[in-house]
């Protein structure tokens, strides 16, 4: 049975959305949740302090356990000093949520480096500095859950959208850190997964409770990930109006990389043009 109870938990861009049923989520499942928002628009411009503390006082009146954190998470003094306090509030951290983030449309023609390195900021760069700061803590009690958000619209072709160039490559950057915090902390009982949510929230246009693709249908993934029972890391769960799939790039077993990929041989650009058709199927496929 998946059980949270008196674990303190972290989760980012709470106060409304997805977060918000995050939270809900795992503090029915006993948690402490810290609800960290700085208020920001659905652009992530702006700033409103009430937007966490609203939601914490939500979950309290719910008679969850819930407390409000404001601090920023644009650098990685901001994420330090936020994992930092929660530490204090309740003498360690068990599990980080990294939830926040905004769509940003930009045709390619039209991308600029600042609000490039705005959306790798938010997307990889705080969900690494926030593991950064609690990573000592873990390592001592030798126990951590840690989820990053990632998201279909980077991870699959057929779902890519014109303008989320900039977002598809943090989106893309967060998995790349989730492989290798997987393994870093596989040996001191540091469980590092990613998770690619899709609910109707602000980011789509939508205000109050959708009718399908409902933030609490893809929570039960998160709470999971950030639990006891969730033992192995590297995994990105995808979670969308009550279903869950995992999926991570493995390797045949039959491989002995580099030297011998099992794959096609070609020598020229034309060996390659020529046994395009087998060098592309599915690799199960091309050693039938």
């Amino acid at each position: 049975m998946v059980d949270l109870k008196d674990r303190a938990v972290l989760i980012t861009g709470a106060g409304r959305g997805i977060g918000l049923a995050y939270a809900r989520s795992l503090a029915s499942l006993g948690a402490l949740v810290f609800i960290q928002d700085t208020g920001a628009d659905a652009r992530g411009q702006g700033c409103d302090s009430q937007v966490a503390e609203d939601a914490a006082t939500l979950l309290r009146s719910e008679g969850l356990a819930a407390y409000a954190v404001t601090e920023g998470i644009a650098t990685r003094d901001e994420c330090h000093r936020l994992i930092e306090r929660c530490i204090d509030f309740r003498g360690r951290l068990d599990g980080i949520l990294h939830n926040a983030g905004w769509v940003d449309y930009e045709a390619i023609e039209t991308v600029q480096e600042e609000t490039f390195d705005r959306m790798m900021a938010i997307g990889a760069k705080t969900p690494l500095w926030l593991a950064q700061a609690a990573w000592p803590a873990m390592k001592a009690a030798r126990y951590g859950r840690i989820v990053v958000t990632t998201s279909d619209r980077a991870l699959y072709p057929q779902y890519v959208q014109s303008g989320l160039s900039a977002y598809a490559a943090a989106k893309m950057a967060a998995v790349g850190i989730v492989n290798v915090l997987a393994a870093e902390g596989a040996a001191h009982g540091i469980v590092v997964n990613a998770i690619s949510p899709v609910a109707k929230t602000r980011m789509w246009g939508i205000e109050g409770e959708p009718s399908e693709l409902r933030p609490s249908d893809v929570a039960a993934g998160a709470a999971y990930m950030l639990s006891d029972a969730c033992t192995e890391g590297g995994w990105v769960l995808r979670a969308s109006n009550g279903q869950f799939h995992a999926t991570r790039a493995t390797e045949a077993p039959d491989v002995d990389y580099p030297r011998d990929l099992r794959a096609v041989s070609a020598a020229t650009a034309d060996d390659i043009a020529a046994n395009w058709p087998r060098i592309a199927m599915p690799a199960v496929e091309a050693r039938a």
